[in-house]
């Protein structure tokens, strides 16, 4: 996100969250240890996670979907577009996935979803859209749904986990019925949203890992640690010694 030109940050977190807040906020004593003992890479590297943005925290009282946790960052949005980013969506990519979409979100002023193509069965555990495509990469919905079956499904684009929204959608989601388990889904509510305004996808260049996954968290782990100058040669190395069979 901040790589992409975003600088104000909100978290919404739940129960049990404090180490989120921790994570991002000023560790004087940690900062205080690393200057002492002449740590000055470390040192910058941790002090630049406390500088990175302004962050904020919410937070969402009920596990009641994603809809109503996006719902919850209402007051602090006003009346500006602003960027959903999912932290179990990992995407690896050149050019970040956000930056991919705020082009295409100020060329055609309305909400624009990321999408990756996936095949066969696995695109039942997506929401899935239908749409025309517009220019290469880019598509204008019809409508989407959510983890149809393999045979039902409108197309092979499904739905990852980041969006860039106008304020409208908070309006959308306060007329989305619950669903299973009481859940607002936010697809439902692009949905309502669908029939006032033009929503735009992205199929987005890039490789996406699913750390919400215990294998796709290792995947990602291993994947960003061969691209990291510092430990690329001996995790490689050691890599190599692995007996596997």
């Amino acid at each position: 996100a901040v790589e992409s030109g975003i600088n104000s940050i909100i978290i919404v977190t739940g129960r049990d969250k404090a180490a989120i807040e921790n994570h991002f906020d000023i560790s004087y004593e940690l900062e205080q240890t690393l200057q002492e003992r002449g740590k000055t890479t470390v040192f910058e590297e941790v002090h630049e996670i406390s500088d990175i943005a302004k962050i904020s925290y919410t937070r969402q009282k009920q596990p009641l979907g994603l809809g109503h946790a996006i719902y919850q960052a209402k007051d602090f949005v006003e009346n500006e577009p602003f960027a959903v980013v999912l932290p179990d969506d990992i995407i690896d990519a050149e050019v970040p996935a956000l930056q991919q979409m705020i082009s295409v979100f100020e060329k055609y002023e309305s909400p624009v979803i990321a999408t990756m193509q996936i095949e066969g069965e696995a695109i039942s555990r997506f929401g899935v859209i239908d749409a025309e495509e517009v220019e290469t990469g880019v598509y204008r919905i019809k409508d989407m749904v959510e983890k149809p079956k393999f045979a039902d499904a409108p197309s092979d684009l499904a739905i990852i986990g980041r969006y860039i929204f106008t304020p409208d959608i908070f309006a959308a989601i306060e007329k989305t019925e619950k669903g299973a388990g009481g859940e607002i889904q936010i697809t439902d509510a692009m949905r309502i949203l669908l029939k006032e305004r033009p929503i735009y996808a992205v199929k987005i260049d890039g490789i996406r890992h699913d750390a919400g996954d215990k294998l796709g968290f290792l995947i990602a782990t291993v994947e960003f640690a061969l691209k990291r100058e510092e430990l690329a040669p001996e995790f490689t190395k050691y890599l190599k010694t692995l007996d596997l069979k």
